[in-house]
């Protein structure tokens, strides 16, 4: 687990959850970004990813470890004594939601940026089928994820830094992609369990890894007292690596200070 520390006094606490395949050294600009406006930042790398492990990379037995690992970063935001929110892209949005429907935590507000609540791409349906029993009789067997940074982002830095990173994942196992299907599935049927807390759901636009159209639907579906729609009509699936990326941290950023403005934190 990182922790970088605010310019000056701290208004609050930012902690972020990563993406599939990916780790926190991509995120350095992001982590700037809230740190030079006054924002604590905290993460780390999620299970079998970036540099937890060269062992398992690409596997977890349940996705109950994402679970677990998140919200022991959200209790090291606990000791600075201010509000937390909780900012989760793509997997690490999904991982954000399954949190706020299996515990009770303290935050002030979340920030989901391209949740992965259904797939743009998913196996043809005989590989579907033969996964399930891959998963009982060989779940560690990893296959090709299929993503490619192309995909992902129309920023050029950020391909070609992307092309040169040997943390990135390529291959995941088959109890992974059976645990993160599992996992959408329980985001939708267990709806009505998710904690009410402030959201803003930000997504791409020309999204091409993660159906923006199974986003619009849980979102509209969530039962929140208060929760925030956007999308960024040109941008792929890494808004916070798109060329508007300095305008939609503005957003996110508007968002927070919003609600540290309604709890009274802030004036």
């Amino acid at each position: 687990m990182w922790k970088w520390e605010a310019e000056g006094e701290a208004k609050a606490v930012i902690v972020i959850v990563h993406g599939a395949m990916e780790h926190h050294k991509r995120y350095g600009w992001l982590i700037e970004m809230w740190r030079s406006s006054g924002f604590h930042v905290i993460m780390s790398d999620l299970p079998g990813q970036g540099v937890t492990t060269r062992a398992n990379r690409g596997h977890i037995h349940s996705f109950d470890e994402y679970i677990i690992e998140v919200k022991d970063w959200i209790q090291a935001a606990y000791r600075y004594e201010l509000p937390v929110f909780l900012l989760g892209h793509s997997m690490g949005g999904l991982v954000s939601i399954r949190l706020l429907q299996e515990e009770h935590v303290n935050i002030a507000g979340i920030i989901l940026s391209s949740p992965c609540l259904g797939l743009m791409h998913t196996p043809p349906k005989m590989m579907d089928i033969l996964s399930h029993l891959l998963n009982i009789v060989y779940p560690t067997l990893r296959i090709k994820a299929g993503l490619t940074v192309q995909m992902a982002t129309r920023n050029e830095d950020v391909r070609e830094a992307d092309s040169n990173d040997t943390l990135y994942v390529t291959k995941v196992s088959v109890r992974w992609y059976r645990e993160l299907v599992y996992a959408v599935k329980q985001a939708f049927t267990e709806l009505e369990r998710i904690q009410d807390v402030p959201m803003l759901l930000m997504q791409g636009g020309d999204d091409k890894i993660v159906n923006k159209e199974a986003v619009k639907d849980w979102f509209n579906r969530a039962p929140l007292s208060e929760k925030r729609f956007k999308e960024w009509p040109k941008c792929y699936h890494e808004i916070f690596n798109e060329p508007e990326r300095e305008e939609v941290f503005e957003y996110a950023k508007d968002f927070v200070f919003s609600q540290l403005k309604s709890i009274g934190y802030i004036v």
